[in-house]
């Protein structure tokens, strides 16, 4: 390891002791059990390196399989970073291409969605989660068909009057995905490929990998499986809902996750280095003011909620930033134990994929990510 944080550290330009900090703090947690295995991403004004450790699949399912390590080309279960790397920025581009507005009542384009109580709710509050809509429900264990989950899910009320309090919702971001599929008609997927990832050259993003289900991270143990979910989304909604959804089912490497952040610091441009132009795509893909009014905060009134559109800031109870991070810091995080955290100030991105859930969801990375955060931003000062 030590080898490897000298060659991080000389070709990012930062210090080895923040980068050997990081790095150790992910293998501790690794001889802990807290996860089988992590890939770490760290994007520093322009230049990018990750690291792996631990395993991806400590146990394939394959008879006389051996144990798969992961690796920069691991495809990671992105759970809700899913939010913010699909449907966050298909909203903005729906907004920049004059089809929405962030006052836009969701009932206008989605008449179902219009009742108790709900005929006022905003395109705005759903990506600040101030909607008023309940943060979850079950929709997956009642044997329902696809339609009457959506059925179930415009029925059901609001559990706080819009626009008062922040409840982290993935039903409001499910409608959201929902809603994208009925303004572009055609599926979500198809819309995160063609104007997401081919424009970002995120070549390995994808929802529902079976055919490289060898190359992703196992999860969680299933029992109607008999196995560990691999290449299968772990979010149960989003299973039963067919696997891509506003609210999870991204699969992603830490490179595809860096491009990512590389375009927020750019300001909505697509990375330079040819990757743009050769799938034809937009050489911006979202428009500077988009990114501007993101990443600022749109729930002051309310107490200790510091939301953007869809991100979390610095400060948010949610907030995973750690310590050194400046104020305008934004990310987000995912249940599998994923995150994604960009720091302007510092020109700094960090990508931090476990999959923390394979022996079950007792365990958390929220102390790790703190941790890892802080080393490398205190690395970028050397």
């Amino acid at each position: 390891m030590i080898t490897r944080c000298q060659q991080g550290a000389d070709e990012l330009g930062l210090s080895f002791r923040g980068l050997h900090a990081a790095c150790s703090a992910i293998e501790r947690e690794l001889q802990a059990g807290t996860m089988p295995g992590s890939v770490l991403g760290v994007l520093y004004q322009e230049r990018q390196w990750i690291y792996a450790a631990g395993y991806a699949n400590p146990k394939p399912e394959q008879a006389h399989a051996s144990p798969l390590s992961a690796s920069e080309e691991t495809l990671y279960d992105c759970a809700s970073l899913t939010k913010v790397t699909v449907t966050l920025p298909l909203i903005l581009r729906l907004i920049d291409e004059g089809m929405l507005t962030l006052s836009t009542r969701v009932s206008d384009i989605l008449p179902s969605f219009g009742q108790q109580g709900k005929e006022e709710v905003t395109i705005g509050e759903l990506l600040t989660h101030t909607s008023g809509l309940q943060a979850d429900m079950n929709l997956h264990a009642h044997g329902w068909t696809r339609e009457q989950m959506w059925d179930a899910l415009y029925a059901a009320p609001l559990v706080t009057e819009s626009g008062t309090e922040v409840i982290y919702s993935d039903i409001g971001f499910l409608v959201l995905g929902r809603l994208i599929e009925t303004l572009l008609q055609m599926p979500l997927d198809e819309a995160a490929d063609s104007m997401i990832f081919e424009p970002l050259g995120m070549n390995s993003a994808t929802f529902r990998p079976l055919v490289r289900q060898a190359a992703c991270a196992a999860t969680e143990y299933d029992d109607a499986t008999k196995g560990h979910l691999s290449g299968v989304v772990h979010d149960e909604k989003a299973r039963a809902l067919g696997g891509a959804c506003g609210h999870a089912g991204l699969f992603a490497t830490a490179s595809d996750l860096l491009r990512y952040a590389r375009m927020w610091l750019r300001y909505g441009l697509a990375p330079s280095d040819g990757a743009a132009e050769a799938t034809g795509g937009p050489l911006r893909v979202v428009s500077q003011g988009a990114v501007r009014h993101a990443i600022r905060c749109h729930t002051a009134p309310i107490p200790e909620a510091y939301r953007g559109l869809g991100w979390v800031l610095k400060g948010d109870k949610m907030d995973a930033s750690g310590d050194w991070m400046s104020p305008r810091c934004y990310g987000h995080t995912g249940f599998t134990g994923t995150s994604l955290f960009i720091d302007p100030d510092h020109e700094l991105a960090v990508v931090l994929l476990t999959n923390r859930v394979y022996g079950g969801r007792s365990t958390s990375v929220a102390s790790l990510r703190a941790r890892v955060h802080n080393a490398l931003t205190a690395a970028v000062s050397g």
